[in-house]
């Protein structure tokens, strides 16, 4: 039995592998329509998620498999005390696989050691994201060609943002990318990070400030919303959270073919009229993530479809 709790779980032919098996998905969803007949899903969310969680679903429910679960802490037996470990030991009774988002970074790796069946991190504090991760890498490789030689620059909530961790560790272990990691001061990555990611990898990264500086030499620029859940105060969320907003005017500066990713939800960090630009990526990229969970499903249950 396999759990997945980081990008870095799988090898990169592993890698490869599912994201292979998400292109096929997406090329020929009546192939994999009954997969997981009799498979159930279940679904543990500790704190409010729209596109992970059904997203989730949406994946089991397309492989033919049913879900259940829970979208709160408040309606689960967390509200009357109950651990995480023993959550998982009754689910284990009820599903086949399941996707788990907590607040506390950490909790899904415990669930997973007290589990019976197959855990998914979907998300813990700031700490890892590893689904939307092999998302963008799916993303990034179907729209680019390639996941080696790039320049990415990631843009806003570097600090706390467990989607831009995640992404960064994952693309160090390909040759020829360069990060700009794109913040305010208040909000650069975390020190481990930095150190014992970037620096430790020997890729080239530079930090800065100004995203107009950034946006002629990108691939790709990977925006993020500042989280209002992560901050501890009122007033320091409302001071960074109009720090950079993506508009026409900026798209101008950037290259015809650069493309704007974004793990949403955004609030106004891009605005709408951006949206229709080609290079415009971030519902797309929704759309791929269905198709790689879709493979995670089928990767962590050993299910196989000629």
């Amino acid at each position: 039995m396999r759990h997945l709790m980081s990008p870095l779980d799988f090898d990169l032919d592993e890698l490869d592998k599912v994201l292979d098996l998400a292109n096929d998905i997406e090329k020929n969803p009546a192939k994999y329509a009954h997969a997981c007949d009799g498979k159930i899903m279940a679904t543990l969310f500790y704190e409010p998620s729209t596109r992970t969680r059904l997203s989730f679903e949406s994946a089991m429910l397309r492989l033919g498999g049913k879900v259940l679960g829970f979208s709160s802490a408040d309606s689960s037996s967390a509200s009357k005390g109950e651990s995480v470990a023993d959550t998982i030991r009754v689910v284990s009774c009820y599903a086949d696989i399941c996707a788990m988002r907590h607040p506390k970074e950490g909790a899904p790796l415990v669930a997973s050691m007290a589990s019976q069946i197959p855990v998914i991190n979907a998300g813990d504090g700031g700490h890892q994201h590893p689904t939307q991760t092999l998302t963008d890498l799916l993303t990034i490789r179907s729209m680019k060609g390639r996941l080696d030689n790039i320049t990415i620059g990631l843009c806003g909530d570097l600090k706390f943002g467990r989607t831009v961790h995640s992404l960064i560790e994952a693309l160090v272990r390909y040759e020829g990318v360069k990060f700009v990691l794109i913040s305010p001061e208040e909000l650069k990555v975390p020190d481990y990070i930095r150190d014992d990611v970037l620096k430790a990898s020997g890729h080239e990264f530079e930090e800065v400030e100004r995203l107009e500086e950034a946006l002629p030499k990108l691939d790709l620029l990977y925006m993020t919303r500042v989280q209002k859940e992560r901050f501890f105060n009122e007033e320091d969320y409302v001071r960074m959270k109009d720090f950079y907003v993506l508009d026409k005017t900026k798209m101008k500066l950037a290259s015809p073919d650069m493309l704007v990713l974004h793990p949403l939800p955004r609030v106004n960090e891009i605005a709408t009229e951006v949206d229709k630009d080609p290079r415009a990526a971030y519902f797309k990229q929704a759309q791929y993530g269905v198709y790689v969970r879709m493979a995670l499903i089928l990767t962590l249950l050993e299910v196989e479809v000629c």
